[in-house]
C-alpha cells in the first residue's frame, strides 16, 4: 500500500490520496493535492469552525508469522 496524503476535518477523515515517495522531494508535490482537496471540498471546509489538517501516512507492511 503506497504513501497516502490524509486530509481531517475535525475527527473525520474526508480524503485519503496516494502518493509517490520520489514525489516527496519535489517542491509543491504536496501542496499540489492540498490545493486540489481544498478546493474540491471548500463548501465543507467553509462550514466548519475548524481549518482542515493533513496527514501523511505511510502503511507499515505486513508481517506474515511462521507456523511453529
Amino acid at each position: 500500500m503506497p504513501m497516502q496524503l490524509m486530509m481531517y476535518i475535525g475527527n473525520d477523515l474526508i480524503e485519503a490520496v496516494p502518493l509517490q515517495r520520489e514525489g516527496l522531494r519535489q517542491p509543491g508535490y504536496l501542496g499540489k493535492f492540498k490545493r486540489h482537496l481544498k478546493m474540491k471540498y471548500s463548501e465543507l471546509i467553509s462550514q466548519s469552525p475548524q481549518p482542515p489538517d493533513f496527514l501523511v501516512f505511510e502503511p507499515a507492511p505486513t508481517v506474515k508469522k511462521e507456523k511453529d
